[in-house]
């Protein structure tokens, strides 16, 4: 996943993003000094350990929908540690044998991915970053598992908040305008709504650079892709094409996500 601020070595003495994220979703591929600063973000903001899950459980969602809408190609980008169930493995539930390539600068990620993910026909792991969409587009990892005539869902899960709104605009337009009619956008980002406490969890960041996207900025990110009912939502409560499930509102830190589809 990338990010300015986290640490991009092996070195397992430093908190890395991805090992962090994993340790909130119950993973075991972390260390002791990832555990520490997740601890100090959950002491800030206890809903974030939620919203982290939520954003997986939003993930899997948004993958079963648009599997189920016969699209064969998913392109995970910023994609972190093999979390079960993977993008391929909720793909391959609902169509045989989908085209999954997972995206990642970090060599954290690519180590532990191509370590820890037995790979089926058809799945790939490429170290390229996610903040130039045409490299990724025409790297070789990518381009022997995503045929970009065939529409493609495109995964940017809480990684655009490490990118200001404009460049997270760009990032997602530069994506979904070099892919074909009928591909899929899947986005969300974490929204603190307590400015003090979103000082601290940032700072808490080891200073990387986040931004916290409003709802306006993150509809932008799908530029003229039409929204999927409910449009943008809790992660905990989207449902593709039905309306949100009925919930108590939620704390200060939250996930939102949504799906676009190019017309």
């Amino acid at each position: 996943m990338s990010g300015d601020g986290w640490s991009r070595s092996l070195d397992t003495d430093v908190p890395n993003i991805a090992r962090v994220y994993d340790f909130f979703l119950g993973g075991k591929d972390n260390f002791a000094a990832d555990r520490e600063l997740a601890a100090q973000i959950a002491e800030l903001a206890p809903d974030w350990v939620q919203a982290c899950r939520d954003n997986r459980q939003f993930v899997g969602r948004a993958v079963a929908w648009a599997a189920g809408q016969g699209i064969r190609q998913f392109l995970d980008l910023g994609a972190g540690l093999p979390t079960h169930p993977a993008v391929h493995e909720v793909a391959g539930d609902i169509i045989p044998g989908p085209r999954v390539c997972y995206v990642d600068n970090d060599p954290v990620v690519v180590a532990h991915a191509r370590a820890l993910l037995t790979k089926p026909a058809n799945v790939n792991v490429a170290d390229v970053d996610l903040a130039d969409p045409v490299s990724v587009l025409e790297h070789p990892g990518v381009t022997s598992i995503i045929d970009r005539s065939e529409p493609v869902c495109v995964l940017l899960a809480m990684v655009l908040h490490f990118y200001d709104p404009q460049t997270s605009r760009e990032l997602a337009h530069g994506y979904a305008s070099r892919l074909a009619p009928g591909s899929v956008l899947a986005i969300s980002c974490g929204r603190n709504d307590d400015p003090d406490m979103w000082q601290q969890m940032r700072e808490s960041y080891t200073a990387a650079t986040t931004y916290n996207h409003t709802r306006d900025e993150l509809r932008s990110f799908f530029g003229t892709c039409p929204l999927v009912p409910p449009g943008l939502a809790l992660a905990r409560s989207w449902r593709g094409g039905m309306a949100a499930v009925p919930e108590r509102l939620p704390g200060p830190a939250y996930v939102l996500g949504g799906v676009g589809v190019k017309p």
